[in-house]
């Protein structure tokens, strides 16, 4: 999966890969050359007091530092350079399809783990690609190269290597099986860290009101300590790999000096060879070492990589249409012809049958009881989630044939739950249409009834914090009302928008959009009899069945589901008038 990933986001790159590749090849030479140098210069020059044979080879010594120094330095920014590009392609590609994804799919996932894998899981990959680039493409030419010089130097002290070498990939190997099933615990964990810290932040005001702050505490507690427990597991192998290896590289050393010490005393190796011996040695040691170590990010590159294509391998439940429609009617009607919903798994469907129109220049309400499917049905309109069976028609055409943009420039929602996005009570007005003038965005406050508080607010300009958390509901609600007037939409959908408004602001602002959507056409979902009793058409829902169909007092007369739940509200006086 790792590989698989690379080769894609990597193919872009591939000049600038071949220039680190250079760079780091030149680098190891001249690394490889340096001690041979050095020993030239011990031999020939200190040995034997000739001053002139020093200054050159030092000199060459010099100039051969100063290449590897600029190589090394170049490498490392071009590989830099291709890694940050890279984790920038998989951020933006992982954001770019999640931006396709259907309710379905965000809640499979979850909105903690999507972030944990847009944002560390990337990041894991990012570091494997910097230090391969950095580190993985010198270590193959130096541990070869260093093998060559050290049988250059001595052949028979270069049989220490067919016992250090495979001993140090022994214990390394050892190390990273073992790390491979700790890194994967480790991602997942992160996952839920994320979590539980998203509900602690957005339910802070519940957890306070019902004194559920020691609860919290131990339920994130528990989560960091889990997270804590993989992250020492892994430490301690660290811990024991670290000194493992320095004391094979040490005692590497020791065993260079006793032998390599005993040929020069029997004549068969000078001083100098010793030193670029023992330099070549640990050159290869390091190199081995280093390489082993980079194997050890591939583990949790490989879990973070599986994870990414996990998402990026996720098809959307909406797919675009092929040949899409990309125009429509200035009025456009809305409708759902025996439309059938129903949630993967589930044994019985959210919506069935169901069938209504709404037509430009009505409102068309829909009211039910609680989990009646009333959110889930508005949600068909503009396709967050596509039918299981039926037909979903805007203008005349089905939704699954027209374009995605197309539909969506076509309607306005206003959700639920209303979300404001960090920055202005402009900027968040102006998602609505981004060329809106200031005047544009006043006469939609006016209408929603929101002017009045965003001018104690401080105007257009004053600040609107991540979820619109320092308005009230209402003023959420009003501002998210006044976004979709903005854009004048040819339709309308209102998912219970109105209940957190006082009746008084409430009756005001729905007289005040009247005039405004008299061409358009209103969809309207509300609990509140009073909000909708004045519709041209309320259609009754209950467990996802359309149960009835007509004006206020034609339900009042003939649907007793519709009587119910108006007599849950007003008085049997309220309700005839």
């Amino acid at each position: 999966m790792l590989v698989a990933l690379l080769r894609v986001r990597l193919a872009p790159y591939r000049s600038r890969l071949g220039v680190v590749v250079l760079l780091q090849l030149v680098q190891a030479v001249a690394n490889l050359y340096l001690p041979s140098l050095n020993a030239d210069i011990i031999d020939d020059g200190i040995a034997r007091g000739d001053t002139g044979v020093i200054l050159r080879l030092g000199a060459l010594m010099l100039g051969v530092t100063v290449l590897q120094v600029v190589c090394a330095i170049g490498a490392v920014h071009a590989g830099a350079g291709v890694a940050t590009s890279l984790g920038r392609d998989v951020r933006a590609a992982l954001f770019d399809h999640v931006q396709t994804f259907s309710a379905r799919e965000v809640g499979r996932f979850g909105a903690a783990s999507l972030l944990t894998r847009t944002t560390n899981d990337v990041q894991q990959i990012q570091m494997l690609v910097l230090m391969s680039l950095t580190i993985m493409v010198a270590a193959p030419v130096m541990v070869v190269g260093g093998v060559v010089m050290a049988l250059r130097e001595d052949v028979v002290l270069s049989g220490l290597l067919l016992v250090v070498v495979p001993v140090l990939v022994a214990v390394l190997g050892v190390a990273v099986v073992r790390m491979r099933p700790l890194f994967r615990s480790m991602q997942e964990r992160i996952d839920g860290i994320n979590r539980i810290l998203r509900e602690q932040i957005a339910g802070i005001r519940v957890i306070r009101a019902f004194v559920r702050d020691t609860h919290e505490r131990e339920r994130f507690a528990t989560a960091n300590d889990e997270l804590a427990t993989v992250a020492i597991a892994v430490g301690r192998l660290m811990a024991f790999l670290f000194p493992t290896v320095m004391l094979v590289m040490n005692a590497s050393s020791v065993a260079i000096l006793w032998f390599g010490g005993q040929r020069i005393a029997d004549g068969s190796m000078q001083v100098g060879s010793l030193t670029a011996f023992l330099s070549y040695i640990m050159q290869i040691l390091m190199a081995v070492m280093m390489a082993v170590m980079m194997f050890m990010m591939v583990p949790r590159a490989e879990v973070s990589a599986e994870r990414v294509q996990e998402v990026l391998g996720t098809a959307s439940s909406v797919v675009p249409a092929t040949d899409p429609v990309t125009s429509l009617p200035a009025r456009v009607d809305v409708e759902l012809r025996d439309v059938v919903f129903r949630y993967p798994g589930a044994d019985e469907p959210v919506l069935r049958g169901v069938s209504l129109l709404a037509e430009p220049g009505r409102t068309t309400a829909i009211i039910g009881s609680t989990g009646s499917g009333k959110t889930t049905l508005l949600e068909m309109v503009p396709r967050l989630s596509d039918v299981t069976a039926g037909i979903v028609r805007v203008g005349g055409v089905d939704v699954r044939d027209l374009d995605l943009q197309t539909l969506w420039g076509a309607m306005a929602l206003v959700p639920q739950k209303p979300y404001l996005f960090a920055g202005t009570v402009a900027s968040n007005l102006r998602y609505g249409k981004d060329d809106a003038s200031d005047d544009e965005l006043w006469h939609a406050l006016e209408v929603a009834q929101g002017a009045d508080f965003v001018r104690e607010m401080g105007g257009l300009e004053a600040a609107v914090t991540q979820g619109g958390t320092n308005v009230s509901g209402g003023q959420r609600q009003r501002l998210a009302i006044a976004r979709a007037l903005v854009r004048r939409p040819s339709v309308y959908l209102f998912d219970d928008s109105f209940s957190a408004l006082d009746y008084a602001t409430d009756a005001a602002l729905r007289r005040a959009l009247a005039p405004e959507t008299k061409d358009a056409t209103v969809v309207v979902v509300a609990q509140r009899v009073s909000t909708i009793r004045n519709a041209d058409r309320i259609v009754v829902l209950d467990v996802g069945a359309v149960v009835g169909a007509g004006t206020h007092d034609e339900l009042m007369a003939t649907n007793e589901t519709y009587r119910e739940i108006v007599l849950s509200q007003l008085s049997e006086q309220e309700a005839a008038r």
